[in-house]
């Protein structure tokens, strides 16, 4: 396996090449993935081990699900966008490790929507996330590029902190699109960050984030139309 370590600090990936297995606490895992922790001082990494190439398709053919998580957390850097900083990456024929350092005192706005945390009454904080957010998506859709997974669990912020950064990880999935294709993963994107806000926020904050990612003040009969399009997305799929 071609392995990069990126920061030679971290002692517990130095000699991966020879050990058939890291220790660490298991976060979740099917038969296509593997996601742990391990601890070293007072820092910790995520290990996800790829055992697949991918589903459909891309098991025989394309970038593997490992090769495009890697490359799309380089490209988001490059568009300016914070996510999880690689710490090593190795591969084989699209099975391998991606290792990520974990970021101190945050936690994914799913989570913090299904708890009730108090910093989704905070008005202060939520504006300060919409208007990030809304940018960060803006961006990357402007680079004709989708997530194609943009659920509130794939963003982490600090809930305690009223200026927050807002971290975008968790993209596997994600691709350069164009034409229709393009316009239909930009709604699904924003479907995606739509179907737990409907039950968390506002109308006023909701329609606050699209104004701010659409750069206007008020809604033109296309953005109505879109709008539409968003909302009955998931509708007859689940």
């Amino acid at each position: 396996m071609t392995w990069t370590l990126f920061d030679s600090s971290v002692s517990s990936f130095k000699n991966f090449e020879s050990t058939r297995e890291l220790e660490g606490e298991l976060v979740n895992g099917n038969e296509m993935s593997r996601l742990s922790v391990i601890h070293e001082g007072d820092r910790h990494f995520y290990l996800k081990q790829y055992f697949q190439r991918g589903r459909y398709l891309r098991r025989y053919v394309g970038k593997s699900r490992l090769r495009a998580e890697f490359e799309n957390l380089r490209y988001f850097n490059e568009l300016g966008i914070p996510t999880a900083r690689i710490v090593a990456y190795g591969e084989d024929a699209g099975i391998g490790v991606l290792v990520t350092e974990g970021l101190l005192n945050v936690g994914d706005l799913a989570s913090l929507a299904a708890s009730g945390d108090p910093c989704l009454r905070d008005c202060g904080w939520r504006k300060h996330v919409i208007h990030q957010l809304s940018g960060h998506v803006r961006t990357i859709h402007q680079n004709g590029f989708v997530h194609n997974d943009l659920k509130w669990r794939n963003i982490l912020v600090d809930p305690r902190d009223g200026q927050t950064k807002i971290f975008m990880i968790d993209c596997p999935l994600g691709r350069k699109m164009f034409g229709p294709f393009l316009a239909r993963g930009v709604v699904k994107d924003l479907a995606c960050l739509d179907k737990v806000a409907r039950n968390v926020l506002s109308r006023t904050d909701r329609l606050r984030f699209y104004l701010r990612y659409a750069r206007k003040s008020k809604l033109s009969r296309a953005d109505k139309l879109r709008i539409r399009s968003i909302l009955c997305f998931f509708d007859g799929r689940e």
